[in-house]
């Protein structure tokens, strides 16, 4: 069972307020202006007392960035394959401390030995292409929607966006069920991190990925569709425009990838399952 450690780290903002100088250019206009800046900062991650990784994220809902963070790894393959989990305020960041159950320990010392990441890409340090691009497994859910589900979900994106209004600085991502509403989203200034939060959050509430599809405000970078099909989405859905890697892997994998997805019109990269009527 997971237990849970809190301390002051936990009740970080996730904006902070600043007074900035805005300066017209086009028009005039010049003022002082209270506005919020997303806040970034360093989350180092340990595992059964292994420094693993150091991530650039908005400390918020770090509970469930552990879980997602740790199943992309694939590290563990359930919320239970973690038994306790502690955040704590540190010099210049946060430490985000997880411990595994028994037999797993192994894998993330194996892992990190093969990575040392300073970088939110999750890539900077990895020291093999084959690691890199190991297999992923093939997508085995199927979900039957449509393009009026999609606009469904970029209509409702916003309202879910909180951090993202407040600072115009952070990612969110969500899950959609198949007719396009939104039950869970999460939001950081890391693409990746607001995934991995999602992911995590849906583990720990029992959402099962398999019958709904994802929403990312992003750019579709290959990382994010190997998340997404780690975590068993059949569908993935970016606003802007995938990288040629991303669109290779989610084929191979048998992932409906839709990117540019704005409120006329999408593109669909691919559709192996003929999900999008």
């Amino acid at each position: 069972m997971e237990t849970r450690e809190f301390c002051s780290a936990d009740t970080h903002a996730s904006a902070d307020a600043r007074h900035l100088r805005r300066i017209g250019l086009a028009e005039p206009g010049d003022a002082l202006l209270a506005r919020e800046l997303a806040v970034e900062t360093p989350v180092s991650i340990e595992v059964d007392g292994l420094g693993y990784a150091v991530m650039m994220a908005t400390p918020a809902d770090l509970e469930d960035y552990a879980i997602g963070f740790a199943a992309s790894e694939g590290l563990i393959n359930q919320p239970a394959d973690v038994t306790r989990i502690a955040v704590h305020a540190i010099e210049g960041g946060v430490a985000l401390r997880l411990w595994l159950g028994a037999g797993r320990s192994q894998r993330a010392l194996d892992r990190a030995r093969r990575r040392v990441n300073e970088s939110s890409c999750g890539l900077c340090g990895i020291e093999n292409i084959e690691e890199v691009l190991r297999p992923l497994p093939s997508v085995t859910a199927c979900i039957t929607t449509d393009r009026a589900a999609i606009a469904v979900a970029l209509a409702a994106l916003d309202s879910h966006q909180p951090l993202g209004r407040a600072t115009g600085a952070a990612h969110a991502a969500a899950f959609c069920t198949p007719d396009g509403a939104i039950c869970l989203a999460r939001e950081d200034v890391g693409r990746h991190n607001a995934l991995d939060k999602l992911v995590g959050a849906m583990m720990r509430a029992g959402v099962d990925a398999g019958q709904g599809f994802i929403l990312l405000s992003a750019r579709c970078s290959y990382e994010l569709v190997d998340k997404t099909v780690r975590a068993g989405c059949p569908m993935l859905v970016t606003i802007s425009a995938p990288t040629s890697l991303a669109a290779d892997r989610a084929a191979a994998a048998g992932l409906t990838l839709v990117s540019l997805a704005r409120r006329d019109s999408a593109l669909v990269v691919c559709d192996p399952q003929g999900i999008i009527a």
